[in-house]
Parts: structure tokens; sequence; C-alpha cells
């Protein structure tokens, strides 16, 4: 009963996702908003609304190595699973803005976070998150949806003007959606809500049941089943957007879920309950900044400026080693 209940939560995290990311995005078009801030905040968000959902019901629930476990997994897995699929299928260009302010703003996200997490031995004693770092990241995340938005309306500025500013053409067009109203979009979303609220609580329990039975940690099942499965919706969209040539949507969703996932879910976790490490190492964190620092490297490795079949690869192969990582230490553990 516990595996129909993880495949039927999935199944309910996937399907409303969708709901929710169709809806937005169809309501974001008509206002020819561009490709990359449509998947860094609209797609980038709603595809990591699982991740809210089961962190916050984790740590609600007492098993916080799930909810923080979550978040680090589900980053590493966005990276080099997600990224190294899409860019293997199809090359993503870097933008200016990609590599001036979104790539090394993931970068700082990610160094924050583990800084937050070493510091906070000084406080209570433990490493992990408390309610005053959860209110830094929050504050943090304001201030990010705030720049994000600013240098939107600057770039509609612009193109108003007729004048050149970097990246003004990649503009999402106005697409046939199958939502073609106002009332229909708002409908998805909270439909989509639905779905990854009660999916959420469903895949907590079902996968707490399992690491139970399988005698294995709740940090090593937040880093795999519970990351891979609330990522899901990252994957679909980000292979959908590349099958589409929309890999800014794709780069945009996968940054903009990764900032999400460290500022707002970790931030909202922390804050209604304190999230120690447990399980959790420093290699996790490691291989997690690892990964953002891996995107500013296939920008600026022979000044491509994209991610390439080849970053793929490697990208593919550092998640494989990771992995096998993990295998070993269950095994001696």
């Amino acid at each position: 009963m516990n595996y129909f209940m993880l495949i039927f939560s999935l199944v309910l995290l996937v399907v409303g996702a969708n709901w929710l990311v169709d809806g937005s995005a169809a309501i974001a078009r008509r206002y020819h908003i561009s490709e990359y801030i449509i998947g860094a905040t609209i797609v980038g968000m709603g595809t990591s609304m699982p991740e809210l959902v089961v962190s916050v019901v984790s740590g609600l629930g007492g098993h916080p190595e799930i909810a923080i476990g979550n978040v680090v997994g589900s980053n590493i897995f966005n990276v080099f699973l997600i990224l190294g699929i899409t860019a293997l299928m199809i090359p993503i260009k870097y933008t200016y803005e990609n590599i001036k302010r979104d790539i090394p703003l993931n970068i700082g996200v990610s160094l924050l976070v583990l800084t937050l997490c070493v510091l906070s031995i000084r406080i209570r004693g433990e490493y992990g998150l408390g309610r005053i770092e959860g209110i830094i990241l929050i504050v943090c995340f304001a201030l990010y949806l705030w720049s994000t938005i600013k240098s939107e309306r600057r770039q509609q500025e612009a193109r108003k003007q007729g004048l050149h500013y970097p990246d003004s053409d990649l503009v999402a067009p106005v697409e046939t959606s199958r939502y073609q109203s106002i009332p229909v979009c708002i409908l998805a979303i909270i439909f989509g809500l639905c779905g990854l609220i009660f999916g959420g609580d469903m895949f907590v329990d079902s996968a707490s049941a399992i690491a139970r039975e399988w005698g294995v940690s709740e940090a090593i099942i937040g880093l795999t089943i519970v990351a891979g499965g609330t990522s899901l919706p990252e994957l679909v969209s980000s292979i959908i957007a590349v099958t589409k040539n929309k890999g800014q949507m794709a780069l945009g969703n996968i940054v903009g879920s990764n900032i999400f996932n460290l500022l707002l879910i970790l931030g909202v976790s922390s804050l209604i309950q304190p999230l120690p490490m447990g399980d959790i190492t420093f290699v996790d964190w490691g291989v997690m900044v690892l990964s953002a620092f891996m995107l500013m490297a296939a920008a600026v490795t022979f000044k491509r400026h994209q991610l390439d079949r080849a970053d793929a690869s490697i990208l593919l192969l550092l998640y494989a080693a990771y992995m096998a990582w993990l295998i070993i230490g269950l095994g001696a553990a």
C-alpha cells in the first residue's frame, strides 16, 4: 500500500504542477514576458511547488531531514540530471543576463545557505537552519523577486522605446494554449495547487514509511526518492521546453527553481520548524554548490557561452558518481 501511495502521490504532484504551470504561463504570455523570466518565476516556482509542499509538510510532521534533504537533492538533480539530459538533446545558449546575473546569483545563494548552516553552530550548537536563518532567506527571496521584476520592466521599456537591450529579443510569443480565458487559467492554478498539496502530504507519509521498512535514514530518502520525485515537474517541463526550441525557458526553470528551493522553501520550512542537518553531510552540500559552479564553468570555458553536449555528458557523469557515493555509503552503513 505504501508503494501504491508513493506512485499515486507522484502522479498528483506531476499533474498538479502541469496545471499550475500551464495556467500561470498562459497568463504570463499575454504580457509578452521574456522566456527566461517566465522560466525563472512562473515555471520555476510552479514546478518547485512539490518541493515546497513536501518540505513544509515534512517539517510539520517531524521529519526535518526529509525537508532539507529534499532541497539539497532536488538542486543536485535539477542541474546534473535535468540540465544534463536537456542539453544532451539540444545545447542551451547562455545570454548576457545569464552570465552576468542569473548564474552568479545561483552560486551566491548556494554559498549563502551553506554558510548559514555552518554559522548556526555558534547560535544553537548544531549544524542546520533555524528561525533566524529562515527570516534571512525569506528576505533574500523577496529581494531576488523584486530585482527580477525590475530587470524585466527595464527590458520592456527598452523594447517600447526601440532601444537595444541585451536579450531583448528573447521574448515569449503569444501561443495557442488549451487555457483560452483568464477564469479557466485561474481554475487550473487552483486545481494544480490542490493536487500538489494532497500529493505532497501523501508522498511524505509513504516515503517515510518506506524508509523505516528499508532501515534507510530519512536524509538518504530525502536526497534520492523524494528529491527525484518532486523534481519530476522540472524534468518534464524542461524537456518539453527544449523540444520546442525554448532553451532559455528550460534554463530559467532550473536556475529559478534552485533559487526558489534554497531561499523560499528552506526559509519557510526553517521558520516553521528548525531544520538540523542530521545525516546530510558536507559532501552533499558540496556537490550542490559544485552544480552551481558547473553552470558558470560551461559559460566561460573556451568562451562558448552555452551548455553543450560535452558539458551535458560531464554533468551526467558527476550525477552518476554522486549516486554511486550514496549507494556505497548506504552499503557501508
